[in-house]
């Protein structure tokens, strides 16, 4: 898909998705609970934390989303050096197993 010309420079939006597996299923609402406080840290122009509905025909690993997006980088990095956003790591690290995250551009029109 092109989006736009490369040649000018279009502002954009951050779009963060990270992927979260647990390592015992009972602890999915556990997961859920430490990562929902994200949702109050200001820097994000959206931002979810939903359990996956694992509805897809070839694979169902992922167990909880978090869904974010940015109007900068400099909104993303406050986002992720936030208290909040610190202690939530701490307490959902030893409950889950796999973490996947992405980033990327979306213009803005």
């Amino acid at each position: 898909m092109r989006l736009g010309s490369p040649s000018v420079p279009r502002p954009a939006m951050i779009r963060h998705i990270v992927l979260f597996t647990a390592k015992d299923k009972g602890d999915i609402d556990r997961i859920i609970d430490g990562l929902s406080p994200l949702t109050t840290i200001p820097h994000a122009r959206r931002l979810e934390v939903a359990r996956n509905r694992k509805t897809d025909q070839l694979g169902n690993d992922i167990d909880v989303v978090v869904y974010g997006e940015f109007d900068s980088e400099a909104e993303l990095a406050a986002y992720k050096a936030h208290d909040l956003y610190q202690a939530s790591t701490k307490r959902v690290q030893p409950l889950r197993d796999m973490r996947f995250a992405a980033d990327y551009d979306v213009p803005v029109e």
